[in-house]
Protein backbone atom coordinates (compact mmCIF):
# COMPACT_ATOMS: atom_id res chain seq x y z
CA UNK A 1 0.00 0.00 0.00
CA UNK A 2 1.29 3.46 -0.91
CA UNK A 3 1.97 5.97 1.83
CA UNK A 4 -0.54 8.78 1.54
CA UNK A 5 0.30 12.36 2.37
CA UNK A 6 -2.04 12.21 5.38
CA UNK A 7 -0.03 9.30 6.83
CA UNK A 8 3.07 11.50 6.81
CA UNK A 9 1.45 14.14 9.06
CA UNK A 10 1.99 12.97 12.62
CA UNK A 11 1.92 14.09 16.24
CA UNK A 12 5.12 15.40 17.81
CA UNK A 13 5.50 12.14 19.75
CA UNK A 14 5.19 9.98 16.61
CA UNK A 15 7.55 12.34 14.77
CA UNK A 16 10.16 11.94 17.51
CA UNK A 17 9.79 8.16 17.85
CA UNK A 18 9.82 7.52 14.07
CA UNK A 19 12.91 9.72 13.65
CA UNK A 20 14.69 7.82 16.43
CA UNK A 21 13.67 4.48 14.88
CA UNK A 22 15.16 5.51 11.53
CA UNK A 23 18.35 6.66 13.24
CA UNK A 24 18.64 3.33 15.09
CA UNK A 25 18.44 1.59 11.69
CA UNK A 26 21.41 3.67 10.51
CA UNK A 27 19.42 6.06 8.34
CA UNK A 28 20.46 9.71 8.36
CA UNK A 29 17.60 11.93 9.54
CA UNK A 30 17.52 15.47 8.15
CA UNK A 31 15.44 18.08 9.97
CA UNK A 32 14.23 21.42 8.68
CA UNK A 33 11.41 23.72 9.63
CA UNK A 34 9.44 26.71 8.51
CA UNK A 35 6.08 28.34 7.87
CA UNK A 36 5.79 27.21 4.22
CA UNK A 37 2.84 29.55 3.87
CA UNK A 38 2.63 29.76 0.10
CA UNK A 39 4.56 26.90 -1.47
CA UNK A 40 6.64 28.09 -4.43
CA UNK A 41 9.59 26.91 -6.51
CA UNK A 42 12.04 28.27 -3.93
CA UNK A 43 10.52 26.03 -1.25
CA UNK A 44 10.58 23.00 -3.54
CA UNK A 45 14.25 23.57 -4.40
CA UNK A 46 15.13 24.09 -0.73
CA UNK A 47 13.29 21.00 0.53
CA UNK A 48 14.60 18.77 -2.24
CA UNK A 49 18.19 19.85 -1.55
CA UNK A 50 17.68 19.43 2.20
CA UNK A 51 16.40 15.90 1.65
CA UNK A 52 19.48 15.05 -0.39
CA UNK A 53 21.68 15.47 2.71
CA UNK A 54 20.35 12.24 4.22
CA UNK A 55 17.92 9.35 4.03
CA UNK A 56 14.81 10.80 5.68
CA UNK A 57 13.60 14.40 5.58
CA UNK A 58 11.46 15.43 8.54
CA UNK A 59 9.81 18.85 8.62
CA UNK A 60 8.66 20.89 11.60
CA UNK A 61 5.83 23.19 10.50
CA UNK A 62 4.83 26.33 12.39
CA UNK A 63 1.21 26.31 13.55
CA UNK A 64 -1.14 29.08 12.45
CA UNK A 65 -0.67 30.79 15.81
CA UNK A 66 3.12 30.82 15.55
CA UNK A 67 3.04 32.03 11.91
CA UNK A 68 0.80 34.93 12.92
CA UNK A 69 3.19 35.78 15.74
CA UNK A 70 6.26 35.60 13.45
CA UNK A 71 4.85 37.13 10.27
CA UNK A 72 2.09 39.43 11.51
CA UNK A 73 -1.54 40.12 10.59
CA UNK A 74 -2.90 38.40 7.50
CA UNK A 75 -0.59 35.44 7.84
CA UNK A 76 -0.70 32.58 7.34
CA UNK A 77 -2.44 32.63 3.99
CA UNK A 78 -3.16 28.90 4.22
CA UNK A 79 -4.15 27.15 7.42
CA UNK A 80 -1.81 24.68 9.11
CA UNK A 81 -3.70 21.60 7.89
CA UNK A 82 -3.48 22.70 4.25
CA UNK A 83 0.20 23.60 4.59
CA UNK A 84 0.97 20.26 6.24
CA UNK A 85 -0.92 18.36 3.53
CA UNK A 86 0.97 20.12 0.74
CA UNK A 87 4.36 19.44 2.36
CA UNK A 88 3.47 15.80 3.03
CA UNK A 89 2.50 15.32 -0.62
CA UNK A 90 6.07 16.02 -1.70
CA UNK A 91 7.87 12.76 -2.42
CA UNK A 92 11.10 13.91 -0.76
CA UNK A 93 9.36 14.79 2.55
CA UNK A 94 9.06 11.78 4.85
CA UNK A 95 7.30 13.25 7.92
CA UNK A 96 5.64 16.51 8.93
CA UNK A 97 4.65 17.67 12.39
CA UNK A 98 3.31 20.94 13.74
CA UNK A 99 4.96 22.97 16.47
CA UNK A 100 3.34 25.85 18.29
CA UNK A 101 6.41 27.43 19.87
CA UNK A 102 8.25 30.39 18.35
CA UNK A 103 11.13 28.11 17.37
CA UNK A 104 11.55 24.35 16.83
CA UNK A 105 14.14 24.13 19.62
CA UNK A 106 12.17 21.65 21.73
CA UNK A 107 11.50 19.42 18.72
CA UNK A 108 15.14 19.50 17.60
CA UNK A 109 16.28 18.70 21.15
CA UNK A 110 14.02 15.65 21.19
CA UNK A 111 14.76 14.39 17.66
CA UNK A 112 18.49 15.26 17.63
CA UNK A 113 18.68 14.92 13.84
CA UNK A 114 21.85 13.85 12.07
CA UNK A 115 21.62 16.92 9.87
CA UNK A 116 19.91 20.25 10.54
CA UNK A 117 19.16 22.39 7.47
CA UNK A 118 18.15 26.01 7.00
CA UNK A 119 18.42 28.48 4.14
CA UNK A 120 21.65 30.36 3.64
CA UNK A 121 19.94 33.54 4.79
CA UNK A 122 20.92 32.25 8.26
CA UNK A 123 24.45 32.14 9.62
CA UNK A 124 25.18 28.82 11.34
CA UNK A 125 25.39 30.47 14.77
CA UNK A 126 21.86 31.86 14.25
CA UNK A 127 20.29 28.48 13.48
CA UNK A 128 18.12 27.29 16.34
CA UNK A 129 19.26 23.87 17.54
CA UNK A 130 22.64 23.95 15.78
CA UNK A 131 24.56 23.55 19.02
CA UNK A 132 22.53 20.49 20.08
CA UNK A 133 23.00 18.80 16.72
CA UNK A 134 26.75 19.46 16.60
CA UNK A 135 27.29 18.39 20.23
CA UNK A 136 25.71 15.05 19.32
CA UNK A 137 27.92 14.45 16.27
CA UNK A 138 25.51 15.86 13.71
CA UNK A 139 26.02 18.50 11.04
CA UNK A 140 24.42 21.82 10.23
CA UNK A 141 23.97 22.67 6.56
CA UNK A 142 22.62 25.66 4.71
CA UNK A 143 20.99 25.63 1.30
CA UNK A 144 21.29 28.55 -1.13
CA UNK A 145 17.94 30.22 -1.63
CA UNK A 146 16.59 30.61 -5.15
CA UNK A 147 16.71 34.28 -6.12
CA UNK A 148 13.36 35.90 -6.82
CA UNK A 149 11.30 33.51 -4.71
CA UNK A 150 10.00 34.89 -1.44
CA UNK A 151 6.52 34.46 0.00
CA UNK A 152 6.55 38.05 1.26
CA UNK A 153 7.53 39.31 -2.21
CA UNK A 154 4.74 37.24 -3.80
CA UNK A 155 2.22 38.71 -1.39
CA UNK A 156 3.38 42.25 -2.27
CA UNK A 157 3.13 41.47 -5.97
CA UNK A 158 -0.39 40.05 -5.61
CA UNK A 159 -1.52 43.14 -3.68
CA UNK A 160 -0.23 45.36 -6.49
CA UNK A 161 -2.35 43.61 -9.12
Amino acid sequence: MKTTSQNKIVSNQSFISQSKEWKEKGQKVVFTNGCFDLIHAGHIDYLEKAGNFGDKLVVGLNTDRSVLKLKGPGRPLSDQNARARILAALEFVDLVTLFDEDTPYKLIRQVVPDILVKGNDYAEEEIVGAKIVKENGGKVRTVPLVAGYSTSDFIKKIKEV
